[in-house]
């Protein structure tokens, strides 16, 4: 996941009354603890409705890849209920190469956790990989959910059930608010814009999981030690955007400053992951430690 995030107004950044719970610290707050579990129990419930999802157990956050490689990942939150079908929830705010076949990478360490050695049965519950992107990848369009699954090309033919993928696409939410609007239309909306807004919108009188949504961000609901976190989180925040707004503005130039902070931070979140020191980190990118802890 990245924090950097084309939509604020470096300028115009500020603390309001709800949290932008799209930054990694607090997206996981939000959907991967045990006080906010109902909350992802209802987003997976409203994005799998074919499924009945039962009480949840979240799962570590790290996958081992058996081959012993640098391949090793780490997901926003991982669940399983219990039937045993699992859950990998990635959010993604800019907008990254091959997101489908990271999709894809990611979600066949699932896949492989459930097949023990020497067990010859593969009959392994379902794994859905859940991408929640800040990013349209199917411009233009008001549809926010997208679901592909495994099926023969000629005529649609599932194949298999066991292995699915789900994309929300935030930015599609233009029926949010109105009468055509669905409860993820109103949900994109909601976790897209939380920061700026400081009222419930209607439908979050309506429903369970918008509700439950905006307790989870509610500001005044943190402890101490979580907003001075969040005010941290926001600074470094707006410190990397101020900085490729300044290389904006120095034409041709600034596009290659921009690009080489972009790179600094895919570097930073890389090397984060394969868990190097945070001063080791710093020392490579040169970015600021607290810049590197937001990532």
């Amino acid at each position: 996941m990245t924090t950097q995030n084309s939509n604020i107004n470096p300028n115009e950044i500020r603390i309001g009354r709800f949290a932008d719970i799209r930054m990694d610290r607090w997206f996981k707050r939000s959907f991967g603890t045990e006080a906010n579990k109902r909350l992802l129990q209802l987003l997976l419930q409203e994005l799998i409705p074919e499924r009945k999802i039962s009480e949840l157990t979240l799962s570590p956050q790290e996958y081992i890849n058996p081959d012993d490689t640098d391949k090793d990942i780490r997901v926003d939150v991982a669940a399983t209920d219990t039937s045993g079908q699992r859950f990998i929830v990635e959010l993604q705010l800019a907008r990254q190469e091959a997101f489908y076949e990271r999709a894809i990478f990611n979600s066949s360490f699932a896949v492989q956790q459930q097949v023990k050695r020497g067990n010859l049965s593969y009959d392994f519950p379902p794994v859905y990989f859940i991408g929640i992107m800040d990013f349209s990848i199917h411009k233009g369009s008001d549809e926010v959910l997208y679901r592909y699954a495994l099926r023969r090309k000629e005529d649609g033919e599932l194949m298999s059930d066991r292995l699915q993928y789900i994309f929300l696409e935030l930015p599609n939410c233009s029926k949010a608010l109105t009468e055509a609007a669905s409860v993820l239309d109103n949900f994109c909306y909601s976790l897209r814009n939380l920061p700026s807004l400081e009222d419930r919108p209607a439908p979050a009188e309506q429903s369970e999981l918008l509700a439950r949504l905006f307790d989870s961000a509610e500001i005044a609901t943190f402890t101490a030690d979580e907003r001075n976190k969040y005010l941290n989180d926001m600074t470094t925040q707006r410190d990397i955007i101020n900085q490729i707004a300044y290389a904006k503005k120095e034409g041709h130039a600034a596009g290659v400053a921009e690009g080489e902070v972009k790179e600094k931070v895919s570097i930073a979140r890389n090397l984060k992951k394969r868990r190097m020191n945070p001063e080791e980190i710093a020392e490579i990118t040169g970015l600021s430690p607290e810049a590197i802890s937001a990532l």
